[in-house]
């Protein structure tokens, strides 16, 4: 599966943990990210991640381009809600791509947490059925 992971910059720090913690489980799968994330996850957690632009800088769209195509199957997005973000209304569109598409969207590590255990006992391989009717 493709699990896409964003963080905003109080949140960083909580997806590297995150990763890290399962580990075992975001090995078997690609993965995308934002910019620093992407870095960070490369660089402490030592996982292969494919970096788009930081979110700001249009690394959230270039997730959501995905998005729009099928091209992705789940988003871990750390959120900060306390803290304004310059980028806010491509925030919004990710989200509701993910709500269009349906596309299973954490928006805080207590769901990011059911969703990578739900995956990793696969409840999540309808995703696979998506992809194959795609093909025909």
């Amino acid at each position: 599966m493709k699990i896409a992971l964003i963080a905003h910059d109080k949140k960083k720090e909580d997806m590297v943990r995150f990763v890290t913690a399962y580990r075992d489980v975001f090995k078997e799968h690609d993965l995308f990210a934002t910019g620093t994330t992407g870095k960070r996850i490369i660089d402490e957690v030592s996982l292969s991640v494919h970096r788009f632009n930081s979110g700001p800088l249009g690394g959230d769209q270039e997730i959501g381009a995905l998005v729009s195509r099928n091209e992705m199957d789940m988003i871990l997005f750390f959120r900060d809600p306390l803290t304004p973000q310059p980028h806010e209304p491509d925030v919004t569109a990710l989200i509701r791509l993910a709500d269009v598409y349906q596309i299973p969207l954490a928006t805080n590590m207590g769901t990011a947490e059911l969703l990578i255990k739900g995956l990793k006992e696969g409840h999540l391989s309808w995703r696979k059925l998506i992809h194959e009717q795609g093909e025909e």
